[in-house]
């Protein structure tokens, strides 16, 4: 059976976490709203993934909204795993996410979570999306003062610009920083140099690209022939060696599929393949 090979990554340089992590959006239901059909199966995947190694675990009170963080404290205990949540969003029905930033949204939001995910304090509470209707400083100093009151260990950041990564260095250290990048997408390459120079963990979402990696589709599937593993595994080995500091967190709702996830944390890419995908 894989286990989680990856190396560490120290969060502000005090809390330490395997560099494969597991992003648990995809134990809700379908769109992202409501319960999954089988509660159980989730619970079965996230017993797993600690079993593997993994112990660095990313979800958000919007995902279900709520039901993530619910099944992620019903199923486990606090000391197995570094749990990272955000705040920032709203849903709906429709399947909508809208940016919501507003000071006592997320000062009600953060108790929601420690009473869902069952803990006094949130390892790493993360600003889900900036607002354009809340100031951006308002938002953060609201993360930087839930730090100050014990509520969240670490502050993190999701699908922020260079320079709101600089903005909010001004108000709290900033331990995490979460965007949208991948072989195939590369759009933040100036937000991973920053968290680089920063000593700051770059959590790449969407390592498949949706399935979309554009020209990169076909290296992909070239190396993935090569190795006889998946896609996926190429795309999360390059990320693990694209940089020391990212911390990709695959998702999904299948135990099968997570396996092959973590198994990736052990495909060396030779030093050809490697440029190939980089090029």
């Amino acid at each position: 059976m894989p286990t989680n090979e990856s190396d560490t990554f120290d969060l502000d340089g005090e809390t330490t976490v395997n560099r494969l992590g597991f992003g648990a959006m995809r134990l809700c239901g379908e769109g992202i709203v409501g319960p999954p059909d089988d509660e159980e199966n989730a619970r079965d995947v996230l017993r797993r993934a600690v079993d593997l190694g993994v112990d660095f675990v990313d979800t958000a009170d919007s995902y279900g909204p709520g039901v993530s963080e619910r099944l992620i404290g019903e199923t486990l205990d606090p000391d197995e795993a570094v749990v990272a949540t955000k705040a920032g969003l709203l849903r709906n029905r429709d399947g909508d996410w809208l940016p919501h930033g507003d000071p006592d949204y997320v000062r009600n939001q953060v108790l929601c979570s420690l009473d869902r995910l069952r803990t006094d304090t949130i390892d790493l509470y993360q600003f889900h999306r900036p607002d354009p209707d809340t100031d951006f400083e308002e938002s953060v100093t609201t993360f930087a003062e839930l730090k100050d009151d014990g509520l969240v260990r670490h502050v993190g950041l999701s699908n922020v610009s260079v320079d709101q990564l600089e903005t909010a260095r001004d108000h709290v250290e900033v331990a995490t920083v979460q965007n949208n990048f991948n072989v195939g997408n590369r759009e933040h390459d100036d937000v991973l140099a920053a968290c680089e120079e920063y000593d700051i963990g770059f959590m790449p979402y969407f390592p498949l690209g949706a399935g979309d990696l554009g020209e990169k589709s076909a290296v992909v599937d070239v190396v993935a022939d090569a190795h006889d593993v998946s896609r996926m595994q190429v795309a999360l080995a390059w990320l693990l060696r694209h940089s020391d500091v990212t911390l990709p967190i695959p998702g999904t709702s299948s135990v099968d599929h997570l396996e092959e996830n973590v198994a990736a944390a052990s495909l060396d890419l030779t030093d050809e393949e490697y440029d190939r995908l980089s090029e």
